[in-house]
């Protein structure tokens, strides 16, 4: 069976031009000698839509850009995504479209609900099977999830007769995901004896990135064909057909007639080769930041550049990402800035080829303690003053941002972001926050990852002690465990939900432990304030994690 993927990047609420696009594919895919074409989940609205769908009128023209792309139809079959309405109830469902009409739906069975995803607050699950009997063999449709099962959607099909199934995929992205779903894939299309061919959406949506990755499993289970990740693609794959031992009147499964053309052989198909450790993230956050400032229509990004490795890092991927003539650095020394602070910051920003401005923030610092000593009295300076000079700086960002309509990268990390070792409306401001999911020892990681692409980080910026640099000889080792010994705690405590006897009985210092979580615990509050940003890790702050605020739930010691 001749079948094309369309990996695309599609933009929620777009639906007139993800249309547009969608049809211009089935057109491609029909030259390119394909009998059928599929595409992502979810394809015409975009995913995930959240509330949109509560909207009439975002359901009607969903419909309404259906029959535009059933419309389009000739002899090449297209399936795609979108959101099926049934009285009150909505389905994501996947449309099946040849010869300028719809031909069937197939709705969604196993809808997620856990982690980054919340299907059954908008959806009802499906009830029934579809196959399509071509001259080529049975087809089969389902959606995502329904192939996760070892016994779900995707199974009964192949145990139902299909010997192709187009599984059409909006699948979040992690570390190491791919992997993880080449192996379910595999294990999936040796149990159903059937080929599977798994297009998933690409690009960046909020906090989300898909990561593409579009896959055609043989009935052996072996890997025939693989999309590169983190970009558009499209390919046209002549899928091996799985064994057909059922009758057509299996209970449950709707059955019908589907004239596929033959088409045409295709080349080789591509295998592209997957990405790993550092490469894979960094792909990741670059794509994030694109289509984050693309689709909400920004034109250029400033960062506040301290000097040290998370501002350099962020500075370095919106370089990568965006270009260096959309990327604004802003250095703002106070006179507890080393000067290290400042020559770091002018090599990297020559390195990368971006606009660096040198602001001193040391006159409007010394006015505000004036001021604040002359309403209170004079005092010995604390945290407060520390912060204070995070919060000019954040405003004179704001500023920037408001006056040339930069959008503000804030360029925290996650490690930072855990254990509230920020500033509110400081280094907190911005509208994305790039690293907030990657723990700081990964942001070394990543940092040298690009460098041995070519060096752009200064070797000063990757050997100096962190150091937030708001008082003399200021170190965060002086408030925080080595990074080395803090980041196994938290991902331990955030991403796998140890306890802190689970954490102790891993092998880390009880004390260590216990002030850690303590940390964590207490600056729920920060975070919920803070810029949103990718999710790289199985567990993000934000969409993944949602603790209450108001909470007096802690963990206690062992002994």
């Amino acid at each position: 069976m001749k079948v094309a993927l369309a990996q695309m990047d599609l933009v929620v609420g777009d639906i007139a031009s993800n249309a547009a696009r969608i049809k211009e594919l089935i057109e491609r895919a029909g030259q390119a000698g394909a009998s059928i074409v599929a595409f992502p989940e979810l394809a015409v609205t975009g995913y995930p839509p959240e509330d949109l769908v509560y909207k009439r009128t975002f359901v009607s023209a969903n419909l309404n850009a259906v029959d535009d792309i059933a419309a389009a139809t000739a002899e090449t079959a297209a399936v795609f995504g979108f959101v099926e309405p049934e009285g009150e109830q909505l389905f994501n469902a996947a449309a099946i479209c040849h010869a300028g009409r719809l031909i069937a739906s197939y709705r969604k069975q196993l809808l997620p609900n856990y982690g980054v995803f919340d299907e059954g607050r908008y959806f009802q699950p499906g009830k029934r099977h579809h196959l399509f009997d071509t001259p080529q063999g049975i087809l089969g449709v389902c959606v995502c999830e329904d192939a996760w099962s070892p016994t779900g959607p995707l199974v009964s099909q192949g145990d139902a007769g299909a010997q192709v199934v187009i599984n059409i995929n909006a699948s979040p992205f992690h570390k190491e995901k791919l992997e993880q779903r080449e192996e379910m894939l595999c294990a999936r299309a040796r149990r159903a004896r059937c080929a599977i061919v798994y297009v998933n959406m690409v690009g960046g949506q909020d906090e989300l990135v898909f990561d593409g990755g579009s896959l055609v499993i043989s009935p052996e289970g072996e890997v025939l064909a693989r999309l590169p990740q983190f970009e558009e693609a499209f390919a046209v794959v002549d899928v091996p057909l799985g064994e057909s031992s059922v009758q057509k009147s299996a209970p449950g499964v709707e059955r019908t007639d589907l004239d596929l053309g033959p088409g045409k052989a295709p080349g080789a198909p591509p295998v592209a080769t997957p990405l790993e450790g550092g490469a894979e993230v960094y792909e990741a956050l670059k794509l994030s930041l694109r289509d984050y400032v693309r689709k909400n229509d920004f034109r250029a990004v400033v960062i506040g550049l301290s000097g040290g490795i998370d501002s350099s890092l962020t500075a370095t991927i919106a370089a990568d990402a965006l270009g260096p003539a959309h990327v604004l650095c802003v250095t703002m020394p106070s006179q507890y800035s080393s000067a290290g602070s400042v020559s770091d910051s002018e090599e990297l920003t020559t390195n990368l080829g971006v606009e660096f401005l040198n602001l001193s923030i040391k006159e409007e610092y010394d006015a505000f303690l004036s001021g604040l000593d002359e309403a209170f009295g004079p005092v010995d300076l604390g945290l407060a003053e520390e912060n204070l000079q995070a919060r000019i700086r954040g405003a004179l960002l704001m500023t920037i941002s408001n006056r040339y309509g930069h959008l503000v990268l804030a360029t925290g990390n996650k490690s930072e972001m855990a254990v509230g070792y920020s500033t509110l409306y400081g280094d907190m401001v911005g509208g994305w926050a790039l690293l907030k999911d990657v723990f700081k020892t990964e942001v070394y990681e990543l940092a040298r990852y690009r460098n041995s692409i070519g060096q752009v980080i200064p070797n000063a910026v990757l050997t100096k002690a962190p150091s937030a640099e708001l008082r003399p000889e200021q170190k965060d080792e002086d408030s925080l465990p080595p990074y080395a010994v803090l980041d196994p705690i938290l991902e331990a405590y955030i991403e796998q939900d140890a306890s802190l006897a689970d954490i102790v009985g891993a092998g880390h210092d009880e004390t260590t432990a216990v002030a850690v979580i303590r940390l964590v615990d207490a600056a729920e509050y920060k975070r919920r304030q803070g810029a949103p940003g990718p999710k790289v890790t199985t567990k993000a702050f934000g969409r993944d994690r949602r603790l209450p605020i108001t909470n007096r739930w802690r963990e206690t010691p062992t002994a």
